[in-house]
């Protein structure tokens, strides 16, 4: 039997924006929110195993894309975007290291992966989107991240407040990406200070041409710990479904059945899950298939993940030490584990050993560490952000939540650039 909410989307009499030949309907759908290191790829995989029906990758900015190379890694069958670092310098050196800027897993994430992009620009929006609209599902442009240093660049959340800007870049990918690649472009905002300035907003991002909208509930100054606002969503699911485009809405949904519980009520096409999904990304499982797993479970499930996909360590790291309980006395050893081998022994997955000391050695995990110079240290994330990234904040932002956070600041572990950059 269908859910009512997937029933209730497919009712004859609801108007649709046509769904472009290789695009995705949005409608019934619960998806994983692009978020900073949750949406690395091993963390796209887990959800997608667990019932998520979508993932979004995290938000990569524009002049990250541009002039990345595209290339196919045979031994980890992933496409990656490549480009050499340029560490601040107008140029690459030609000892310039590599970074990987954003890859997926094709065989897992054909018709599964929407690439959200970061920009404040028709032209360069275009062009990066041009450098992936082949391999993803969808484009979805970020208009709701509050931080600096995506705002400061007119990026994220500041395009609320330019929408004669905001309304430019999507109508140049709806017009230039949609023809030529036959995907869907979609946007994510937040809520407006009042409902008339959220509707007016709405209206228009609705009128051009994209298919799905997608809307966090928080205005821009909330924080995570503060609780979505919902009194506009129904109204804003109203407007969507008056031009015929589908409706998720984002913030505090913690499982797969209770966000469908809340679309049903308050009239959204589908949900987005954050914060639950890096602590657990089983949260995507139903109580008919019988609900969120134990957090051991989870966590060797993506440690065999991340070791098979070759995942940064620093990522790894970071994301275990999201998913086992701060209580847990194996905690601590996680946030000092310095290797794949290290984890394994400290979470007491003696089976996996093998595997991991194999991951080391090819990373040189298994090697003792020379201390890195501050400047030496390649920071795909900061590629990402389009700059670098200073010490200070890179440490303060470890402490924080992922959710909370806009910058892919990697511990600096491991020398190697990211995977995927935010």
């Amino acid at each position: 039997m269908l859910p009512t909410l997937l029933k209730r989307t497919m009712a004859a009499e609801v108007k649709r924006v046509p769904i472009p030949p290789r695009g995705v309907d949005y409608r019934g759908k619960v998806v994983l929110a692009p978020m900073v290191r949750s949406g690395e790829l091993p963390s796209r995989l887990l959800a997608l195993q667990y019932g998520a029906d979508l993932v979004w990758g995290p938000e990569t900015i524009d002049r990250a894309m541009i002039g990345t190379t595209r290339r196919f890694n045979q031994e980890s069958k992933t496409i990656e975007w490549c480009r050499l670092s340029s560490q601040g310098q107008k140029q690459p050196r030609a000892d310039a290291e590599e970074s990987v800027i954003y890859r997926m897993l094709p065989e897992k994430e054909t018709n599964k992966l929407v690439f959200q992009i970061g920009t404040s620009d028709p032209e360069r929006a275009v062009q990066a989107a041009r450098l992936v609209a082949a391999d993803v599902a969808g484009i979805d442009v970020n208009a709701g991240c509050p931080k600096p240093f995506s705002t400061s660049g007119g990026m994220g959340a500041a395009l609320l407040r330019t929408p004669d800007k905001l309304c430019a870049i999507l109508e140049a990918l709806v017009q230039n990406i949609t023809p030529e690649f036959h995907i869907g472009i979609s946007v994510k905002i937040r809520i407006l200070e009042t409902a008339a300035e959220t509707e007016a907003l709405v209206r228009r991002l609705c009128g051009t041409g994209i298919t799905g909208l997608t809307v966090h509930c928080r205005t821009t100054p909330m924080r995570p710990r503060e609780r979505a606002i919902r009194g506009q969503l129904r109204m804003i699911a109203e407007i969507c479904h008056e031009y015929g485009v589908a409706c998720l809405m984002n913030g505090d949904v913690e499982s797969k059945d209770q966000g469908r519980k809340l679309a049903e009520e308050f009239g959204a096409d589908g949900v987005m899950i954050a914060t639950a999904a890096e602590k657990n990304p089983s949260c995507f499982r139903s109580e008919a298939d019988g609900g969120m797993l134990h957090w051991r479970d989870v966590v060797e499930q993506y440690l065999k993940t991340c070791m098979g996909v070759d995942n940064r360590f620093g990522n790894t790291k970071y994301l275990l030490a999201q998913m086992v309980p701060g209580k847990e006395k194996v905690h601590q050893a996680v946030n000092q584990g310095r290797s794949y081998t290290d984890m394994c022994r400290d979470l007491g997955l003696d089976h996996l050993v093998q595997q991991a000391k194999e991951a080391d050695a090819k990373r040189g995990l298994d090697r003792p560490r020379e201390k890195a110079s501050k400047k030496g240290k390649a920071n795909a994330s900061a590629l990402a952000a389009g700059g670098q990234m200073g010490q200070a904040r890179e440490k303060s932002q470890h402490r924080k939540t992922l959710s909370e956070r806009t910058v892919n600041a990697q511990p600096p572990a491991e020398p190697e650039p990211a995977s995927v950059a935010v």
